[in-house]
C-alpha cells in the first residue's frame, strides 16, 4: 500500500478535485469556460483530498437537511464528487476519504449522509444503502387519455429556459418537502442545474402549476428525436406537486404538447400513481425500478430517535464496522429510541439500518433476502409495522 494522506482541500485546488472526480467518470477535464460556471457550486470546506503527494482522490459534500419519517428533519451531508485516480484504487483511498468526511460530519453535528452511486457495489462497506428507489415511466401519448371524471386543475403558466433558471429556487421552496428523502437544495446546487439546462440541444420548458393558494407543483422538460420525422420523447427533467391538483394538471399538460409520441419521465417514487389517472392504465409502462437515493446513519442514536414509529415495542441490534461507536442494542417504540442492554429482536448491519430507516423496505423482505436476523416472526411484524411510513421515501434532487 502506498502512503498517502487525506486534509481538507483548499479552494485553489478545487478545480483539480473536480477533475480527478471527471477522470474517474471518464469524463474529459474541465475547460475555462466550464469551471467558470462549475466553481459557483463548490461550497467551501467541504471538500477532501487524498495526496500522494499530487492529488489522487476526491470527496465532497454540500449543506442539506433531510425529511424524516414522522415530518422532522436533521442536518443531511449530500455527498458528491466521489472518485479515485485509476492507477491508486484499492489501496485504501476511498476508505480514508470516507472516514475524513463521516469525521468531519460527527464534529459539526450532521447525524445523516445521502449520496447518489454511479456503482451499486461500492458503498454498502461504507455503511450506505438503498434507501429510496425510483420507476421510470413512459406514457404512449398519442393513445394515453385522462379519466373523463378527472378536475381540470388549477392554472398552468409556462416559463422559458432563462425564467426557468431565475425561478428554480423560489418554485422549489414553495412546495413542502413531505416524503421521508426529501432534502433541502443548497445554494451551491443551483448553478449546476442552470449550466445543465443550458448545455440542453433543444428548449427547455417548465409548467408552473397555480391552484387556490399559489403554486402548488411544476415540470420541467424538453422535447427531443434523434432527426426530423423520427418519433418525438418529451423527456420529463423535474418534477414536484404538493396536491392531487397539481399532479393531474401537469400530466395534463404534459399530454397536452403537440408534436409529441412519448413522455418519459425517471426515477418517480415508487407510490406515485401516474398509470391511474388515464382510462387505460396500460398506456403509462413501468420500464424500470432502480436506486434513487442512498442513506446513511452516522450517527445511529441520534438519528433513532429523530424519527417516528408506529405500534409497540422492539429491540434491535446494530453492527457498525467502520463507526464503531453506533454498534449496540436499542430499543424503539412510539415513546422514540434508547440504549438498552436488553436482548434483541432483531439484528441488522447498518447498511441495513440505513435501508429500513426511511420506510422504503419491509423488514420481513430484508430478512428473505439474508439482510436481517430475526428472532422470530412475530420480531418481524412488529418492525414492518414500526418502520412503516405512509408514503414511500424518494429523494427528488440530483447532486
Amino acid at each position: 500500500m502506498s502512503d498517502f494522506s487525506v486534509r481538507l482541500l483548499r479552494s485553489d485546488e478545487d478545480r483539480v478535485a473536480t477533475d480527478v472526480f471527471r477522470r474517474a467518470l471518464h469524463v474529459k477535464e474541465t475547460t475555462d469556460e466550464e469551471w467558470a460556471a462549475i466553481a459557483p457550486s463548490m461550497q467551501p470546506d467541504r471538500g477532501f483530498g487524498a495526496f500522494d503527494p499530487e492529488l489522487i482522490g476526491t470527496v465532497r459534500s454540500f449543506d442539506s437537511e433531510v425529511t424524516l419519517p414522522g415530518g422532522g428533519t436533521v442536518p443531511l451531508g449530500a455527498v458528491s464528487l466521489v472518485g479515485v485516480r485509476s492507477d491508486r484504487t484499492r489501496r485504501g483511498v476511498l476508505t480514508a476519504l470516507m472516514r475524513s468526511q463521516f469525521e468531519d460530519f460527527a464534529a459539526r453535528g450532521v447525524p445523516a449522509a445521502m449520496l447518489h452511486a454511479s456503482e451499486g457495489a461500492i458503498y454498502g462497506r461504507f455503511g450506505y444503502g438503498i434507501a429510496a428507489r425510483g420507476k421510470s415511466i413512459e406514457v404512449d401519448r398519442q393513445r394515453a387519455k385522462f379519466r373523463p371524471e378527472l378536475s381540470s386543475g388549477g392554472q398552468i403558466s409556462l416559463l422559458d429556459l432563462e425564467s426557468t433558471i431565475e425561478q428554480w429556487p423560489s418554485l422549489f421552496d414553495a412546495l413542502p418537502r413531505t416524503r421521508p428523502g426529501m432534502i433541502a437544495r443548497s445554494p451551491h446546487l443551483w448553478p449546476g442545474y442552470a449550466r445543465e439546462v443550458r448545455r440542453a440541444t433543444t428548449p427547455v420548458s417548465t409548467a408552473v402549476h397555480r391552484g387556490p393558494d399559489g403554486v402548488d407543483g411544476y415540470v420541467t422538460y424538453t422535447v427531443e428525436r434523434a432527426h426530423f420525422g423520427a418519433p418525438s420523447v418529451l423527456k420529463v427533467q423535474s418534477f414536484h406537486h404538493s396536491t392531487p391538483d397539481a399532479f393531474a394538471g401537469l400530466w395534463r399538460h404534459l399530454l397536452s404538447v403537440d408534436l409529441v409520441d412519448r413522455i418519459t419521465a425517471e426515477k418517480r417514487p415508487l407510490d406515485e400513481p401516474v398509470e391511474l389517472l388515464f382510462a387505460d392504465p396500460r398506456h403509462a409502462a413501468v420500464q424500470k425500478v432502480q436506486d434513487e437515493g442512498w442513506f446513511r446513519l452516522v450517527d445511529v442514536p441520534t438519528m433513532l430517535g429523530a424519527r417516528t414509529y408506529r405500534g409497540g415495542s422492539l429491540v434491535i441490534e446494530v453492527n457498525d464496522p467502520f463507526l464503531e461507536n453506533n454498534s449496540g442494542r436499542y430499543r424503539l417504540s412510539e415513546d422514540g429510541a434508547a440504549r438498552t442492554t436488553d436482548p434483541a429482536d432483531l439484528a441488522v448491519d447498518v447498511d441495513t439500518l440505513s435501508m429500513l430507516y426511511l420506510g422504503g423496505w419491509r423488514a420481513s423482505d430484508l430478512a428473505a433476502a439474508g439482510r436481517v436476523r430475526a428472532a422470530g416472526e412475530s420480531a418481524l411484524e412488529r418492525a414492518d409495522l414500526l418502520f412503516s411510513t405512509r408514503v414511500n421515501p424518494w429523494c427528488g434532487t440530483f447532486f
